[in-house]
């Protein structure tokens, strides 16, 4: 299973009244670096004609990140079948575990805006 990772230093527009990193502001970083990947590891041919859409989110928090800390997000595909992919997202600060995602998303042809199977070389993008 192939990882991909990007670090985030948290800033006064991440955080919520407890003055900890805002629960939305996970969601929008499971976003991006689901997007980053994705974007990192397909051709452009595939870029060009296809696109994920969230079926659903979960979300564990552990620990609370903070203003400043630097927080590292990893990302992989745990499994995908038929027309859906689960990615796991991992948040870590000095190796501590301080949230994970797993969301499940539908492959999808920006043609007819239908969901598509997810062939044998999507997968392998992603091993």
């Amino acid at each position: 299973m192939q990882t991909f990772e990007i670090i985030k230093k948290v800033t006064a527009d991440d955080l919520d009244s407890l003055n900890h990193v805002n629960n939305v502001r996970y969601v929008q970083w499971v976003q991006d670096i689901a997007e980053k990947h994705w974007v990192h590891r397909a051709s452009e041919t595939v870029l060009n004609n296809h696109f994920w859409v969230v079926l659903s989110h979960h979300i564990q928090y552990k620990q609370p990140a903070v203003l400043n800390d630097t927080v590292t997000i990893k990302t992989y595909v745990m499994n995908s079948e038929g027309v859906t992919s689960t990615r796991m997202v991992e948040f870590y600060k000095n190796d501590i575990l301080l949230a994970k995602s797993e969301t499940k998303w539908c492959f999808m042809n920006k043609t007819n805006l239908k969901p598509t199977r997810i062939s044998e070389t999507i997968k392998n993008l992603f091993e």
